[in-house]
């Protein structure tokens, strides 16, 4: 990995709101708006496992996108319907089909925004990353930003012509409970949790099975990686000093995890941004560590 401190080692991963502006009748340009509504699970004993519910936002999308974007729908189109987990990966099989229904062919610039948290584009952007599609980006600050730039809008739907996606699986873009068990003994594999530090601590009301954490992992809020103002990410230098307090640079392989694998794909884009090639993402995270008692587990 370069070491220069004051530029992206990636920056072809990112794209400001005036570069997409500017491209937006680009032929090759697919834009999509990949929103979810997190809201509480409204089933009070269902809710000590699952915490939350996940509602695609297409309402929203409707009412008002990116000129030209279409919208992916994560817990439709893009997670396994036979999981008893919300979210997971799907197939290598359904992710392509569904890439190919939304128009997008192996030499698309493809672009990634949400309008909530950037979670749930560079979830999106992980798991084109996972079956080896590389020119992918998330668009810097999200719709919040280029709403705020005062940019163009549009309420009129975008439907892209069948594409010919092929996918190939990248190997160790995504890790297993076992594997994660494994590593917890390993000195050369790092476990980052992307959670906010109370629920990473245990001192926190949500909980995902159990209160607390992976047993000994560190922790790298999502949020943390973000500027408070713009809702971009931070330069490059500051991103390395976040990841740097937790040791990562001397880490053979880097593990990222949260709740239900969406926040830790956001490290682990981070991560791939600052030129990180080793970093897996821990699908099931809390969802499924936090339930299974025989996982250990540590807290504050």
């Amino acid at each position: 990995m370069a070491t220069h401190e004051h530029a992206y080692q990636r920056p072809e991963y990112l794209v400001e709101s005036d570069w997409l502006q500017k491209h937006l009748d680009d032929d090759a340009l697919r834009v999509f708006d990949c929103s979810v509504n997190v809201l509480p699970n409204p089933d009070r004993e269902q809710a000590q496992q699952f915490p939350f519910v996940y509602q695609a936002g297409r309402a929203d999308f409707d009412q008002a996108h990116i000129p030209g974007a279409g919208f992916i729908d994560i817990p439709g189109e893009l997670s396994d319907p036979s999981s008893r987990l919300p979210l997971m990966r799907p197939s290598e099989e359904q992710f392509i089909e569904v890439m190919r229904r939304h128009g997008i062919n192996n030499d698309s610039r493809v672009v990634l925004y949400s309008t909530t948290e950037m979670n749930w584009a560079t979830r999106v952007w992980w798991m084109l990353h996972a079956f080896g599609f590389d020119n992918a980006a998330v668009l810097n600050g999200g719709w919040a930003r280029w709403k705020a730039e005062g940019r163009p809008a549009s309420d009129q739907a975008c439907i892209y012509a069948p594409g010919g996606f092929s996918g190939r699986v990248r190997s160790g873009a995504f890790v297993d409970k076992d594997e994660v068990l494994t590593s917890i003994s390993d000195n050369g594999v790092r476990i980052i949790s992307a959670l906010p530090s109370p629920v990473h601590t245990g001192s926190s009301d949500v909980v995902f099975g159990r209160k607390g954490r992976i047993a000994g992992s560190v922790n790298v809020p999502f949020a943390s990686l973000h500027d408070d103002d713009t809702g971009g990410y931070l330069s490059a230098a500051r991103l390395r000093e976040k990841f740097a307090m937790v040791d990562v640079a001397e880490a053979e392989r880097i593990i990222t995890y949260c709740g239900g694998g969406i926040a830790a794909s956001n490290a682990a884009f981070t991560l791939s941004l600052l030129g990180y090639d080793n970093v897996s993402v821990y699908d099931g995270s809390m969802l499924e560590w936090g339930n299974d008692a025989s996982l250990p587990m540590d807290m504050d």
